[in-house]
């Protein structure tokens, strides 16, 4: 890259109306940028620049930079961003960071945030401006221990507080700072202790906020531990006169905005209207004691409101309410339909807003504040709001269903155990009370964080992710294309609202196909019920995001890949690893299997965004082929014999080589790309590369496949659930013909006839084991394109243009259910099919498009 080239840089949502801190992630060809190499980030079309800090997240095999991260402070008035080589200027504020045996003290220029290494309170205060904002910090757990004997449930709660563990600085300045901290949650009256989690702070320099990012772990027994309420509680001083505190809480439309001591009486009028207002506007109240004596007396015969909540109980209601002590009643405020997520507790002196990132998406949330009018309030932000039943994470039948409900093993395995949760929430500590223009930019930038993106144009010149194509409309084929794959996206989106697709368990993924006499998706039907990662639908908007920039996608895409990578995963226990197929219950099936969690799904999020606990995902599964010596993925075919265990060359394998080369390229470490060439290098030896197998012998020890003939099983898997696209990219690593030609051939292969294929393997391998032609699109492109192949070629754009995804507009053929006028159906809708038609069209597109036909 020449070193005046500016890569251009975009805002992903609308510009931000005020500074915020950003962290972003860009892609580099390789060669173009060295780790020894400064960058600038320049603004208002290079006439200016502001500091930034830069580091890289992934490296080519020859030691150049892949993806580079970067974090800045910026706003909308920074218009025109551009990264290019060069050295930027010196920071006005920095991010300073001190460590203690028992503290780290973050330092942005604007607060001072001491957070606790050991003990409950992971946050020990904050202090702006010489005011204690906050004055303490723990995570809270309530669990509900039931017994159902004789038909009676018994029940008995236990409150637990967080007890910190382990405490690292991640990075230190000057930019941005981010501090790690893990622990358990421990019983306040006993010696258990349960639910570990982790949770990461950020800081920006200059700015008066702090992002968390909490992720929590279930280890208890789903059939006695009920999560009852689990939350974070924050502790803030309050000052002031008790009409100068204020309280806020986001509604759907507009803010609570009211104080533990209101100026409403039945005298308030005139002059003292007038003050009403401004303190509902949160304006400093001042009274003359000798003027206003009579009314002072009115205000201490008022009552006085000490907490306030808001529960979000369901994704279309909440309910806001207010009470004046313990003992006395809940008055119902007001209800709505989807809150804010954001709320605002203080006094004189300032105080603490603070936002939970899918607030309704990821109900039964809620708002909890209490003690506003002593001297220190408590405010609750409930990740699972106690408000709601209990956290059930039992599984919905005692048996399992293989042949009626396409459940994929006879073993149940449906446990929650080692499955996880991730939330964000962002802190503001403010000197005064927020106006009306500043709680519209937080409750903004709560729900849709800040973020620079590059055009799809540089993604797709730096080759990021592989093969894929830029939308093109030139010819009308092509265009038809681009309409139906718009379509397909605008439907999900309006089935995730239309079928209410949301819920702390459920937000992010789809289902799996439906059923058109009940018009519902199969919800109980064992297998077919919940999609979790089942033929990539993770890749497939990843990828239509970064051919158009759309940010509705990014969200969609962002959503998958939280929940996919959190709840469908084993972080520990016996399937530490891998993950759980499609169901009706996200942790259900007994197929527990690596591809759910690949790091190949999750690493699109990761460069783009340079988010660190999909990081540590992707660290989590390095290693899950050692898994499966304990839990065979092929043990219903194939008996325990000389082998450790028994993998297919995809999905398993694939899912494994994704999960070594994303280690091999963050980490620069190499024993992980050997055991890719051992792979490799076994599959060359076998008689027909790719197409022989798909089932092997294997030893996660050495990496070795060992093989079992060359038509053990069915090829479909092998190419669906995101294998070819992690082998693109693997490809452009590697440099290796022998391997790409592999590809290749499988590609030819797949999709001819008999005769064709015995031509090559004498008859040995059945076409029959070559199924569903749609799903193997992908590598037919390339197979197609590597080999100049016109027949292949022409074979993959029938496959894919006879496709009923690519002949109809589904927005048209969607109908209305009789009886029901506003819900809407497409009785022959599959996920499966919508992922991987969109997906494999996409790469066609970008590989043999000169083969369409006008």
């Amino acid at each position: 890259m020449a070193s005046d080239l500016a890569i251009k840089l975009n805002w992903l949502n609308k510009e931000a109306s005020k500074p915020v801190g950003i962290t972003w992630g860009i892609p580099w060809r390789e060669g173009e940028l060295r780790r020894d190499e400064s960058l600038r980030l320049e603004t208002d079309g290079g006439n200016s620049a502001v500091p930034v800090q830069s580091w890289p997240t992934a490296y080519w095999p020859d030691g150049s930079v892949k993806w580079s991260a970067h974090a800045a402070t910026l706003s909308g008035l920074d218009g025109n961003c551009a990264i290019r080589k060069g050295n930027g200027p010196d920071p006005v504020y920095r991010v300073t960071v001190t460590e203690t045996d028992d503290t780290i003290t973050l330092d942005t220029g604007v607060m001072q945030c001491i957070i606790g290494k050991q003990g409950k309170q992971w946050l020990r205060s904050i202090v702006r401006e010489g005011n204690e904002i906050c004055s303490g910090g723990v995570l809270i757990g309530l669990m509900e221990e039931l017994s159902e004997t004789s038909g009676v449930r018994i029940s008995r709660e236990e409150t637990f507080e967080s007890c910190i563990l382990r405490a690292v600085v991640e990075q230190n300045g000057p930019i941005r700072a981010v501090v790690k901290l893990d622990g358990r949650l421990r019983s306040s009256t006993g010696i258990r202790e349960w639910l570990p989690f982790s949770l990461r702070m950020y800081v920006y320099a200059g700015q008066e906020t702090i992002k968390l990012v909490h992720t929590f772990h279930y280890d208890g027994n789903p059939h006695e531990d009920f999560i009852k309420g689990l939350g974070i509680r924050f502790t803030v001083p309050m000052r002031g006169a008790q009409y100068n505190r204020h309280i806020r809480l986001a509604g759907d439309r507009g803010y609570f905005s009211e104080s533990p001591k209101t100026l409403h009486t039945r005298r308030t009028k005139g002059k003292y209207r007038e003050l009403f207002e401004s303190q509902t506007a949160g304006e400093l109240t001042v009274f003359d004691p000798a003027e206003d004596g009579y009314f002072l007396g009115l205000l201490d015969d008022s009552a006085t409101w000490d907490s306030f909540k808001l529960v979000q109980d369901s994704s279309e209601h909440y309910r806001i309410w207010k009470r004046t002590k313990t003992g006395c009643s809940w008055v119902k405020v007001t209800d709505g339909a989807r809150a804010g997520g954001l709320g605002y507790v203080g006094g004189e002196g300032g105080g603490l807003a603070v936002g939970l990132r899918h607030f309704w998406e990821k109900h039964p949330s809620s708002l909890e504040v209490h003690g506003t009018a002593g001297a220190e309030a408590t405010f609750t932000v409930w990740l699972w709001s106690p408000d709601g039943t209990a956290m059930d994470l039992r599984h919905y039948d005692t048996e399992t269903h293989v042949e009626s409900s396409y459940e994929g093993a006879e073993e149940l395995r449906a446990t929650p155990y080692g499955i996880a949760n991730t939330s964000e929430l962002m802190l503001w500590c403010t000197h005064e009370t927020p106006d009306a223009a500043l709680l519209v930019h937080m409750q903004e930038e709560v729900h849709n964080p800040s973020l620079l993106i590059c055009e799809p144009a540089y993604y797709h010149e730096s080759r990021a992710f592989g093969y894929w194509s830029l939308p093109d409309r030139s010819h009308a084929v092509k265009a038809q294309l681009e309409s139906r794959l718009d379509g397909i996206i605008t439907f999900y989106q309006d089935e995730v609202e239309q079928r209410k697709w949301y819920g702390f368990w459920d937000y992010g993924d789809f289902m799996h196909s439906y059923d058109p006499v009940r018009h519902v998706w199969n919800y109980d039907l064992g297998g077919c019920a919940w999609q979790n990662t089942e033929l990539a639908p993770n890749m497939w908007l990843w990828v239509m995001f970064l051919r158009t920039g759309r940010a509705d996608i990014f969200r969609m895409a962002e959503a998958m890949t939280r929940h996919t990578s959190e709840v469908d995963l084993y972080h520990f226990g016996e399937y530490a690893g891998l993950g759980s197929r499609h169901n009706v219950v996200h942790w259900g099936c007994g197929c527990k299997e690596a591809r759910i969690g690949m790091a190949g799904l999750h690493r699109y999020f990761y460069y783009l965004t340079a988010d660190e606990r999909i990081g540590d995902i992707m660290d989590e599964v390095r290693d899950s082929d050692f898994t499966t010596v304990n839990l065979d993925p092929m043990r219903a075919y194939f008996p325990k014999d000389e082998h450790p265990t028994h993998i297919r060359v995809g999905p398993d394998w694939a899912a494994f080589s994704s999960n070594w080369m994303t280690r091999w390229e963050r980490y620069e470490d190499t024993s992980y790309r050997d055991k890719i060439l051992v792979g490799i290098n076994c599959i060359k030896d076998a008689n027909y590369g790719l197409i022989s197998g798909p089932t092997y012998g294997y030893d996660p020890k050495t990496g070795v496949l060992s093989p079992l003939g060359d038509d053990n099983w069915g090829r479909h898997l092998a190419i669906c659930m995101g294998g070819p696209q992690v082998w693109f990219e693997l490809a452009g690593m590697l440099k290796d013909p022998e391997w790409e030609n592999m590809m290749a051939e499988l590609g030819v292969y797949y999709n001819q006839t008999q005769e064709e294929k015995d031509k090559l393997t004498n008859g040995q391998i059945s076409t029959k084991n070559f199924e569903h032609p749609v799903l193997s699109a992908a590598i037919t492109a390339y197979g197609a394109f590597y080999k100049r192949d016109d027949a292949t070629a022409e074979k993959c754009w029938t496959i894919l243009l006879g496709n009923a995804f690519a002949k109809v507009d589904l927005q048209q053929e969607a109908s209305i259910v009789a009886h029901v006028d506003t819900l809407q159906e497409i009785d022959w809708m599959n996920t499966n099919e919508a992922a991987q038609w969109s997906l494999n069209t996409i790469i066609a597109l970008e590989l043999i498009s000169d083969w369409l036909p006008q």
